[in-house]
């Protein structure tokens, strides 16, 4: 059987789960076009709070 050779630290082992309560990034809704994106980020239509501030594909 096997045996720890040393003890693990309380803070180490609440490092070790840390990664469990991961929680996804908050979303938001672009009030021009509706579509969902992260906040604080450009939307992949290339809007940001309601203004068109980068050009893609899909506009040329």
């Amino acid at each position: 059987m096997a045996v720890q050779q040393n003890k693990k630290s309380a803070s180490r082992r609440g490092m070790h789960r840390a990664h469990d309560f991961i929680t996804p990034p908050p979303l938001a809704n672009e009030p021009s076009t509706g579509e969902v994106h992260r906040r604080h980020h450009v939307s992949p239509n290339g809007f940001y709070r309601g203004r068109k501030v980068l050009q893609t594909k899909n506009d040329e």
